[in-house]
Formats: structure tokens, sequence, C-alpha cells
């Protein structure tokens, strides 16, 4: 028979447990998913919100901040750009980074929980450029991010997390070198933090096994292969034998493109105005549909307004105005019934500019239907993917065309007076990814041994790498290219 006594025991002992649990609950939301804002100084200018505010990765392509910050200690070797191993962490996959900066320009730090680090938009639009070797860089937003090797940051979070070294005890050992965590941190770290996050970045190598085929060679800086990441990841699609990489666009001025004039988004004209773009970007950053709908709205509506009032950027350098004079006439002739004309911003036809058709096979109206039905489900509303099969690529808009090299969809001509030669003239090989601009041919500088070192060589012979077409203006002399390319220089 329990007494009065074992009854207030039982009372006492069961209102602790509902204590500690409470406890226990309380301490388990604000170390794992409490979200904190950023720092005042991340959304004090458009620009630095930009380049550093979140738009909502971290939630589920977060990597832990300490996690992120001791993988380039512990696995120096798994860092490699063409088959060789790169010496210095993350830069050298030649992120833009600040001097100062705590992360490179794109990543973002945020606290749901724990610190994490994720994505925006500012990775891969973002360039950098210096005048001479020993010049520090400039940094352009809204530009392309033709340094940052995409592809290996990939494969190398993958290749860490499938290391039998990815464990507590060895991260653990390596964090507490750099920090000192407090003691629920430490637990949080050991027996949940890094067991799940190698878990979570284990799941991703199905998604990405097309980027480890040895038949396809490597994107290199400034490249992806934006539709098959579109394939695989948004639609699961499985994996086929297509691979259409592309130079990391531009982004400024978006309000030149006019949805009812014609115009069409990406290289090959498969997205309707710059909000779904940007939209179905954010998404393939975040992995997983937003957490917070209306707040990712609202972050794809901010993005498209700044990007849209955004401008291009005016040519740093001097200009032979004499010279650049004499290129009008010859632009005039030569380029703008595509580029300054009604059918600038729409897709042409493949046979009318004849460059290689790899983009456009990794895509299909099938998949739009099938992307455009995903992001429905999510509650997402935009115009979306063109429900339609590709035909050509876009005619391209030309402002700030001098900080857009390499140039044509797959940046296989390396300089814009490289690409007024015939096919057969152009490099045939360069390497990609040295921001030492070339004032003279306007791209940057591609065959000096530092271009070779920083860079990743690309081979127009490679699948999906083929510099041919668009042999427009390459029976000019020498004088009118020289002339048409100052021209250039000043849109």
């Amino acid at each position: 028979m329990i007494t009065t006594k074992c009854k207030t025991w039982l009372k006492i002992g069961g209102l602790a447990l509902v204590v500690v649990g409470l406890l226990g609950a309380m301490i388990g939301y604000d170390r794992g998913f409490r979200e904190h804002p950023q720092p005042d100084w991340v959304t004090a200018t458009p620009e630095m919100r930009f380049k550093y505010g979140s738009i909502g990765a971290e939630n589920d392509a977060g990597i832990p901040y300490w996690i992120f910050y001791v993988l380039p200690r512990v696995f120096p070797e798994k860092l490699t750009q063409d088959g060789k191993v790169i010496p210095g962490g993350y830069a050298a996959l030649g992120v833009p980074w600040e001097q100062g900066r705590e992360l490179p320009t794109g990543f973002t730090k945020k606290k749901i929980g724990f610190d994490r680090v994720a994505n925006n938009c500012a990775v891969c639009h973002t360039t950098s450029y210096r005048e001479s070797p020993d010049a520090n860089p400039v940094f352009v937003v809204g530009g392309s991010s033709h340094t940052t090797n995409v592809e290996s940051f990939f494969r190398y979070l993958v290749d860490c997390a499938k290391d039998p070294r990815f464990n507590a005890d060895i991260l653990m050992a390596e964090i507490n070198r750099v920090t000192n965590l407090d003691f629920i941190d430490k637990l949080l770290y050991r027996f949940f933090i890094i067991p799940i996050t190698k878990k979570r970045l284990i799941e991703r190598e199905e998604q990405f096994a097309w980027i480890y085929r040895e038949d396809f060679p490597e994107w290199g800086r400034g490249r992806d292969d934006a539709m098959n990441l579109t394939k695989y990841f948004m639609i699961k699609a499985p994996m086929d034998d297509t691979f259409g990489p592309t130079d990391m666009p531009s982004v400024w001025n978006l309000k030149k493109y006019v949805w009812d004039k014609g115009h069409r988004m990406n290289y090959a004209g498969d997205s309707h105005d710059p909000y779904s773009v940007i939209m179905d970007s954010a998404l393939g950053l975040l992995g997983a549909a937003p957490a917070d709908k209306a707040d990712f709205v609202g972050q794809v509506q901010w993005l498209k307004d700044y990007l849209s009032e955004l401008p291009p950027p005016k040519y740093p350098f001097p200009i032979d105005n004499a010279k650049a004079a004499a290129g009008k006439p010859l632009f005039d002739a030569h380029c703008a019934s595509c580029h300054a004309s009604d059918k600038t911003g729409t897709p042409l036809l493949l046979a009318e500019v004849g460059t290689d058709r790899g983009r456009l096979d990794s895509w299909n109206k099938g998949a739009a239907i099938k992307a455009n039905q995903v992001v429905k489900d999510m509650g997402l509303e935009r115009r979306g993917l063109v429900e339609e099969d590709l035909k050509g690529y876009v005619a391209a808009f030309l402002d700030g065309i001098w900080l857009k090299a390499p140039y044509l969809h797959n940046g296989s001509v390396p300089t814009l007076r490289d690409l007024l030669e015939p096919v057969a003239k152009r490099p045939k090989v360069f390497w990609r990814g040295y921001d030492v601009y070339d004032q003279t041919k306007v791209g940057f500088v591609t065959d000096t041994p530092e271009a070779q070192r920083v860079g990743t060589r690309l081979d127009t012979a490679s699948k999906g790498g083929s510099n041919q077409g668009h042999e427009f203006g390459t029976g000019l002399s020498a004088t009118d290219k020289a002339a048409l390319v100052e021209y250039l220089k000043t849109l």
C-alpha cells in the first residue's frame, strides 16, 4: 500500500522529471533550432546583403560552422583541381574573398541553434579582376564568378564525409584546437552534429554522381552544369549522358529583360523572367522547400528588385575614344542586328549561331514540366521554366561585356579579340580563372605561367567545350577588329 509520504515523493519526483524534461527541451531548442538574426553589418547596405545575407539555405543545406572551419585542416589532400592537390584551403578554390572577411563572398553565416555556413547568389555572381599581378583584386557584385571552382567544392564536401577520419574524435580534436566550445555544444557536436552532417553529406553523393564520371571533363573555374543540377536535384531525374557546361552569367541590370517582348532568361532561353530564375536558383541553394515560405518569397523579391536596378560596371581602364568611335559603325554593321535590336534577349536558332549544342541537349520540355510542378507543390508561384524543347541560344545583351569573359555560353573563347577570329585561329587550349585583366584583347590573361598555375585547363575539343560558331566579324581587318573591340569596352 502506497503511503501518503510515498505519494508525496512520487509527485515531487514526477514534477522534477517534468522540469528536467522542459529544461532539456528548452536547451535543445535553443542550441539546435532557435534562429537568430544575422549581425547588422550584413544588412547595412544592399551590396553587403547581396554578398553575405542569408536566403535561408542554412536550414537544410548549411554546414555547421566549426566543421566547415576545420575540414581543410583535417583533409587538405582532398582539395583538388584538375586532378592535383591545391594548397591554401578554401581560398585555393578561387572564391572571391575580401580582405578582412571571415568567409568568402557568397558564403553566409547564420545561427540556427548553432552557427551554420551556407551559400547565397553571390557565390556564383561576384567577379574579381586585377590590373596587374601585383595589384589587389577589385570585386564587382552581379558579375560572373569566373574564378570559383564550384565543382571542386561540391566534391570536396562529399569526399571528406566519405573518409573514415570524418568522425567525432578527429574533428572534435581539431575543433578544440581552434575554439573553446562550452559543455553543451561539445556534446551536441560529438553526438549529434558531426554524425548527422556526415550522413547528410554522403546522401549528396548520388545526386552528384555525374560530376565523378571520368568520361565528363571537369567544369573548371567559373562554370557549372546548370540544367543537370536542376534535373538531378529538383526533379531527381535518373542520370543520363548529357553534359552542358556553362559560364556563370552576370546578373546586373535585370530590368532589361521584358517578358512580354519575348525576352527569355538563361543561356538557352529556358526560363521566362528574372523572378523565376532567381527563385529557381535560390531553391537550388536551399536544397529543399523553404523553411519559411513568406521569408523566402520576400528574399527572392528583394534580390529581383536589387539586381534589376544594379548598373553594369563601367570599363575601369583608359579607352581610346577615337578608336572606339571608329568601332561604332563596325558594331552597327556586324553586331547590332542581334545584340542591339528586337532579337536581343530572345532565343536564336542554333543554326544561326552554330555554337556547341551540349547545353541544349541537357534540358527538355518534360524536365521543365516536372520542375514547374515541383515548385508549384511547394506552394510557390512564378512564371517558371518554359515548357517547350529548346532550339537555340539567347542573343545576349552586351551591357558590361568587358567583364563577361570568357565568351560564348560555355566560356570557350578567352577574349573578345579571340572571338573575332575564325574558329580555326581561336585558342584551342587555355587556362580559366586567373583574374589579371588583358586590356588589349579584353578578357583575362590565360596563358602565362601564373595563369596556368592558378587556373583550370580548358580543352575546346572536350565534351561541351567546343569554341565553334559565332563567326561574325571574323573577316574584318586587324585594324577594324581593334576598333570594334575598343568600342565594346564602352558598352
